[in-house]
């Protein structure tokens, strides 16, 4: 008989981190982010329970991002006039969040994971209560 380790709901100690984004590039960052969102890196994972951290994006507006690239989304295709939108790469949250939210698993704590999130454009966030520690990503 297998003996399989399900931690409880009361088990659940979420840690919270704290990620500086200086000079990072947007991709590697995000997958990065996302097994410490949906708690894989822990040793009691689960697929059926929440076990994640919090994480805090600090210094986002100095993310790599190809700012000279133009980039274009069909909203409706095969509509003509106000099917194509340009995207702007002026903030540096909603890009970040987006990339986030692509790359988490589907399903019903999509949503709730990216809640988690916490990203902020200068070196000050209004988190030191919780005592995040700092996480080195290359």
């Amino acid at each position: 008989m297998n003996k399989t380790f399900i931690p409880s709901t009361n088990y659940n100690k979420r840690k919270w981190y704290v990620i500086d984004c200086k000079d990072k590039q947007l991709g590697r960052l995000a997958s990065s982010i996302v097994p410490l969102l949906t708690g894989k890196t822990k040793s009691i994972y689960h697929p059926s329970l929440d076990v994640g951290d919090y994480v805090i994006l600090i210094n986002s507006e100095e993310l790599k991002i190809d700012r000279d690239v133009e980039r274009f989304h069909v909203y409706e295709p095969g509509r003509p006039g106000s099917s194509l939108k340009r995207l702007v790469n002026i903030l540096p949250k909603r890009i970040i969040e987006n990339c986030v939210f692509n790359m988490l698993p589907n399903g019903f704590p999509k949503k709730h994971l990216v809640k988690r999130l916490k990203v902020y454009q200068g070196a000050v966030h209004p988190h030191a209560a919780q005592d995040p520690k700092v996480l080195e990503i290359i």
